[in-house]
């Protein structure tokens, strides 16, 4: 694991040594306010929750984690550093670990950097801290889950707008699985895939955490998930390192 950690810290450096960190920073903490205060409809409900924060923020995540990701690896293999990154002495799946838990970090930094809104919600009114916490748990793992996409496909490509666009699709599609325009559409064609879009969906297993809950089954489900597009990630990386 040392090998992981001394990866993961390069590349959180890597962020904030660049306007990266910054510019994704502040674009994301706007988005949420604007969203959560005003299209939310917070001041109108008439109670003090997060609720519309925790509805908004996988949508948010869907277009700015991709652009954290599509750097991750095809930068890499753009400038041909990849090959000097792959001669130290770690294996694949350190450096595929060692990126994706830095990317992680960084999403999580980012929503700390929200706790302005569980300030104002107390302010306001008696939420109940403990769904607050459970739903930030929820966010985290959505971003988890939508990092090892955007990883895994930046790894597939040199051009990071390829990268971005890829990996907003692929997640696009997880976070919509389970909406009833998908699932009333394949009950009519194919419906055994109707239950599994729905079983599959991120944004299905995210609504137990935004209501307090947190349950076993979603998080196998997530840490699965997770594993799979890392170990995709780490075999895409292995099988394309001569290119």
């Amino acid at each position: 694991m040392r090998n992981t950690f001394i990866v993961a810290r390069r590349e959180l450096g890597g962020y904030f040594a660049t306007p990266v960190a910054v510019v994704f920073i502040v674009i994301f903490l706007a988005l949420q306010g604007v969203l959560t205060f005003n299209m939310g409809n917070f001041f109108d409900r008439n109670q003090a929750d997060l609720a519309p924060f925790f509805n908004f923020v996988p949508w948010v995540f869907l277009l700015l984690v991709p652009a954290i990701t599509m750097r991750l690896w095809a930068e890499e293999r753009r400038l041909g550093t990849i090959e000097l990154l792959l001669t130290l002495p770690i294996t694949q799946g350190q450096a595929v670990l060692g990126k994706f838990l830095a990317a992680w970090a960084f999403c999580a930094i980012a929503l700390a950097l929200t706790f302005p809104f569980i300030i104002t919600v107390n302010y306001l009114g008696n939420p109940d801290n403990g769904v607050i916490a459970t739903g930030y748990l929820g966010a985290l793992l959505v971003a988890g889950a939508f990092l090892s996409i955007g990883s895994a496909l930046s790894a597939a490509t040199k051009n990071q707008v390829i990268a971005f666009v890829l990996a907003v699709a692929v997640c696009f599609l997880f976070a919509v699985a389970s909406y009833p325009v998908v699932t009333d559409f394949l009950s009519k064609t194919v419906p055994t895939l109707a239950e599994v879009a729905r079983r599959l969906s991120v944004a299905e297993r995210f609504q137990g955490f935004t209501r307090g809950v947190v349950s076993l089954r979603d998080i196998v489900y997530f840490a699965s998930f997770i594993g799979f597009w890392l170990y995709l990630n780490t075999v895409i990386v292995e099988h394309r390192k001569a290119d």
